[in-house]
């Protein structure tokens, strides 16, 4: 008889922010057997999302998210962020953190730029901020709008950048991508991740995997 392959334990994920990027990944995990905790500054809002989102769904104030969590989801607007870090950065030790905010800012001729700046990708502030935590990032350059849509309908068509400095936070991170409908496009470590900011060659881009490496000018 054929070897029967083995099932990945689900896992415990806390998303914080359901929002436009928070609600449609939480749906992509939990449709594929993974817990799910929402984390919001006013949980008793999203008592009607959670209850027809499914029993491996609930809301939770933020720091009750993250402890019921082996990953996080960072998908609060980015000038919520440090509100939020100040809240749980202790909390997030020893976690696998994916940050999916964008310091998005416009340059003086209207163009999308980071507003850290040239030199410092959100990736990299995120880990200088959370150092007992494994940061990764992904989803932040996809359209929000097209998370569910494109996750649901194409499923494994359309490319995810990602980037992390830490293997087995990489693996769960391209898991989760996987689990979301998309196809992990790696960009490498969080310092060689500024496709993906704003501004960045992926920023608002989508396409198949090949086209997001041609579009960021990596091989493969």
């Amino acid at each position: 008889m054929p070897e029967s392959k083995a099932v990945p334990t689900p896992l415990r994920i806390a998303v914080l922010g359901a929002g436009n990027i928070g609600r449609p990944l939480g749906r992509h995990w939990l449709a594929a057997g993974h817990t799910v905790t929402f984390g919001s500054r006013t949980p008793d809002r999203l008592a009607a999302f959670v209850e027809e989102s499914g029993e491996r769904a609930r809301a939770a104030a933020y720091p009750d998210a993250v402890d019921a969590s082996d990953v996080v989801l960072l998908s609060v607007p980015r000038p919520h962020l440090e509100e939020l870090l100040e809240q749980v950065a202790d909390r997030l030790t020893g976690k696998t953190v994916i940050d999916a905010t964008s310091p998005i800012g416009l340059s003086a001729d209207g163009l999308f730029v980071s507003e850290l700046g040239t030199g410092l990708t959100q990736g990299s502030w995120s880990a200088k901020r959370l150092p007992g935590s494994s940061v990764t990032r992904a989803f932040s350059h996809f359209p929000d709008e097209l998370l569910w849509s494109r996750g649901t309908r194409q499923r494994h068509f359309w490319g995810m950048a990602v980037a992390a400095d830490d293997a087995d936070a990489l693996r769960i991170t391209e898991r989760l991508v996987h689990d979301a409908g998309f196809v992990p496009v790696r960009l490498g470590g969080l310092d060689e991740s500024a496709a993906m900011e704003p501004g960045g060659a992926l920023f608002g881009y989508f396409s198949t995997p090949a086209g997001l490496r041609r579009a960021a000018g990596i091989g493969g």
